[in-house]
């Protein structure tokens, strides 16, 4: 059962623009700075109807369409996608590609989904139709309509569809940083929701947003674009790219339009402190900042610690950070913190943790590691934690897979059964308990409160232990001052049948510029030895490579996966390629030797 009053994205949005036409909902900062355009709920009602009338002249209801706007084109896409919510065909939001790689996405996604119609903007629809003939699979046309040049007296000539909260709305696709992307579809009750979960969590907020990510990412589009027309709220845009530029325009833009919420991955906390010197920007205020959203990748507890203490003095509070768990089959959030409260860390024991099981231990014990609260289940979803090989749900304080079960989650991946099947109806062993959305996540609960181990696929095992990735990543880039934070992959490849480790890590700007071949072997006997010292594990290979080549999705989530293909293809950009002799291999049994190892 919804627990809302509306049964469509459509409805929501007719509603705010009846009672509230005039109240600004979007506006766009060009260069991350100047507003050069906005949307009122009116206005936005009437782009979507005129729109939407266009699709109904060339499309049937169910179709799909696909959008592709850049960055600087918020306004228009927002509009856009309501058109496609109002003509009752389905969205499918795509990033403007720029190369061959990117083009191939985009023809996929047109093989799988049966696109005809394609929406943009005036500025880019002939390099758009040009790139496409030139990158096209034969025989396949496809229609590209700028939206900006649709008169808006078409919006008379709209045909209201029925919808239901079961019509699909649009497909998300998934991140890609463990394998293929997938078309997740989302429902119209899905999106409202997660949209409903949000206000129960944060009722009592008056919502006005600060958005940078991409709106093609559920982050930005939920969070950042349907929130807002939910709460009748108001939100401020600006493209990534202006961001990465000069971070300080996100924090500018939150004092400037007293943002209460604000998200962003990990990384991006990181880039302010590491970029940003607070003094220099003009009466910065962050004390509106209530919500400030940090998930979509690996949550670093320094990071919270080392962002608070650069910007308490400009008013941000540690308890603003909520700290959240999601998936692109989630919708968006599966759990997330109390509003205003400090975030937990815990301590848990490694090597506890590599037999999958929960030790809490105390800070600066041996062997212990953080682990980071995501929250308790929202709203209506239920998380169950589940041993992958009874697929019974396991004791407590031990760790399995996240299975998990809600009104706002997806219920499957477009045209593919036998993924939907694996993912999306899984049932425990021996009951009808069921079904359950299987996350791919492994992490546990502990007093209710839901922590992230690491991801299924990306779990890699030596000398018979279990090891997360980021942990190693995490180990590597503390390794040497040469090395950048956020700027690792660790995974497994095959040598002659036995699973051996590869780091990749990006080496920074500065020492780049200066680096020579006692630095670069320097580097790497601190990489190896940090890794034996702190986790008992040798290193077969490590690729140093330069600065923002590392293989990341749009919200700064590592493709190991990919990763891993570039290195065994020889095509990453490296500074050093280096694989451990057979003389220099270490047995298992000679670890207990090493120093400091004895207490191990």
């Amino acid at each position: 059962m919804l627990s809302h009053s509306f049964k469509s994205l459509t409805e929501l949005l007719r509603a705010r623009a009846q009672q509230q036409p005039h109240d600004r909902a979007f506006i766009f900062l060009k260069d991350g700075e100047v507003e050069s355009g906005s949307l009122t709920y009116d206005n936005l009602d009437e782009q979507a109807r005129a729109i939407a009338a266009t699709l109904q002249s060339v499309t049937s209801v169910g179709e799909r369409v696909l959008l592709v706007y850049p960055f600087n084109a918020c306004l228009e896409f927002i509009a856009a996608i309501f058109g496609c919510f109002y003509a009752g065909v389905i969205a499918i939001p795509i990033q403007v590609p720029h190369n061959p790689e990117e083009w191939a996405d985009l023809s996929f996604r047109v093989q799988e989904c049966q696109v005809n119609i394609s929406l943009t903007v005036a500025v880019m629809k002939a390099q758009l139709e040009n790139s496409w003939l030139d990158s096209a699979p034969a025989n396949k046309d496809l229609s590209w309509i700028a939206t900006d040049t649709i008169l808006l007296a078409h919006a008379a000539h709209w045909q209201k569809p029925n919808i239901e909260p079961h019509t699909i709305a649009y497909f998300q696709y998934t991140s890609g940083s463990t394998g293929i992307p997938k078309a997740v579809v989302i429902t119209h009750g899905n999106v409202l929701q997660n949209c409903a979960n949000f206000q129960k969590t944060f009722a009592h907020l008056n919502f006005r947003a600060v958005g940078w990510l991409p709106l093609t990412h559920d982050f930005g589009l939920v969070a950042g674009v349907m929130q807002t027309i939910y709460t009748g709220g108001f939100a401020a845009f600006m493209s990534p790219i202006a961001v990465f530029q000069n971070p300080s325009r996100w924090l500018k833009a939150i004092s400037t339009y007293k943002a209460i919420f604000s998200g962003a991955p990990n990384f991006a906390y990181d880039v302010c402190v590491q970029r940003i010197n607070p003094a220099e920007i003009p009466n910065l205020d962050l004390s509106n900042w209530q919500i400030a959203g940090n998930g979509a990748e690996p949550i670093r507890p320094e990071t919270l610690e080392r962002f608070t203490e650069v910007f308490a003095p400009y008013g941000f509070c540690k308890a603003a950070f909520y700290l959240s768990y999601g998936m692109a089959e989630a919708t968006l959030v599966i759990s997330g913190g109390a509003v205003n409260e400090s975030s937990t860390v815990k301590f848990v024991d490694e090597q506890a943790l590599q037999q999958n099981r929960v030790v809490m231990v105390t800070q600066g014990q041996p062997g212990a590691r953080t682990v980071v609260n995501c929250g308790c289940p929202w709203p209506g979803n239920r998380v169950v934690i589940v041993n992958l090989h009874t697929l019974t749900p396991c004791l407590p304080d031990a760790v399995g897979e996240i299975w998990v079960q809600g009104a706002g989650l997806s219920s499957s991946y477009w045209h593919q059964p036998e993924e939907t099947e694996k993912t999306f109806q899984a049932y425990l062993k021996d009951s009808q308990d069921g079904p359950f959305l299987r996350t791919g996540d492994l992490g546990f609960l502990h007093d209710g409160q839901l922590f992230i181990t690491g991801r299924l696929k990306d779990i890699m095992i030596f000398w018979g232990r279990n090891f997360y990735p980021q942990i190693l990543e995490q180990t590597c880039e503390k390794s040497h001052p040469a090395l950048s934070a956020n700027g690792s992959a660790a995974f497994a490849i095959d040598v002659e049948g036995e699973e051996r480790l590869v780091i990749v890590q990006e080496v920074n700007r500065h020492a780049l510029r200066k680096l020579n071949g006692e630095q670069v072997a320097e580097i790497i006997g601190a990489i190896r030895q940090a890794m034996i010292m702190q986790h008992l594990v040798e290193v077969y290979a490590i690729a140093l490579i330069k600065p923002s080549t590392l293989p990341k999705t749009t919200s700064g989530k590592v493709q190991r996966r990919h990763c891993r293909d570039l290195f065994l293809a020889g095509k990453l950009a490296l500074v050093e390629n280096w694989y451990c002799p057979d003389s220099e291999r270490l047995d298992p049994a000679e670890l207990t030797a090493l120093p400091g190892m004895d207490d191990t």
